[in-house]
């Protein structure tokens, strides 16, 4: 895995692993995207067979991910770190804040090769705002936040959203890592997580936790509430606190927001 930031201006050499899945080409395949390969899609199938809401959990995180930005950009947010990016979809964090509020400013952190040969998609944006696209990997912070002030001012709030990366980093790190970005960035910056949790379907969901793990990608692990409910010690948990992807904050066009599903996720505010 990556261990030194490329900022955007530079252009890595591109070399893509299609020999195992990884998250974010099995996120894409659930998605219904094409920048996948057959290991990906067999692992994504093999998943689906042992727990079918998995489809549901890369539409309801991504929906998540717009109520949560949304939520930050009305609090007065206008830069953004989004790490662990996946591959461009439809309503990026850049285009769900520029369209509230056109001069946000936003980076992107990913270090897989299909997302950074995609990293033009990502890097329109609106003629008063600025968006960042950094090749660096979760467990090198410092890379990362050195890499991010490049664009971000981190001297105001900064809304900083880790979906679907934190089950791919042991607690030894992930807890660490968490802190240290939230010691960087000043009072008003928000924190949003989404993790697959034991909470719900227990049974199934270490099962589907078994079966990624023997594909070969990179492991994941599961945490329960209260180890989710870790990360956000140094925030003030917004409502309605640590709930399955659909019940944070619904809107009218939430889907299965009468679902309790087993991926959890939060928003916190740094005082």
């Amino acid at each position: 895995m990556t261990t030194e930031a490329t900022p955007s201006g530079h252009e890595p050499e591109i070399e893509i692993d299609t020999s195992v899945a990884h998250p974010a080409r099995v996120w894409d395949y659930w998605l219904g995207g094409k920048d996948n390969y057959p290991p990906d899609q067999e692992v994504g199938d093999h998943l689906n067979e042992t727990m079918p809401e998995v489809v549901i959990w890369a539409r309801a995180d991504r929906e998540f991910l717009g109520r949560a930005v949304r939520h930050m950009v009305a609090e007065g947010v206008r830069q953004f770190l989004d790490i662990g990016t996946g591959i461009p979809t439809a309503d990026n964090t850049h285009e769900v804040a520029q369209r509230l509020a056109p001069e946000s400013r936003v980076v992107y952190v990913d270090n897989d090769p299909i997302v950074l040969a995609h990293a033009r998609a990502l890097l329109t944006s609106s003629p008063s705002g600025a968006t960042d696209y950094i090749d660096a990997d979760l467990r090198d912070p410092e890379a990362i936040l050195t890499a991010a002030a490049r664009t971000l001012d981190f001297s105001r709030p900064v809304g900083i959203t880790l979906l679907g990366i934190l089950e791919f980093v042991p607690d030894d790190q992930a807890y660490p890592i968490v802190n240290r970005l939230l010691d960087a960035v000043p009072s008003g910056s928000h924190l949003a997580i989404a993790c697959p949790t034991s909470e719900v379907n227990t049974e199934a969901m270490q099962e589907v936790v078994r079966r990624w793990n023997e594909s070969g990608a990179t492991p994941a692990a599961l945490r329960d509430a209260a180890q989710l409910a870790r990360f956000f010690e140094k925030t003030e948990l917004l409502e309605p606190g640590l709930v399955s992807l659909p019940r944070w904050r619904p809107d009218p066009n939430t889907l299965y927001a009468d679902r309790e599903l087993g991926f959890f996720c939060a928003v916190g505010r740094k005082p």
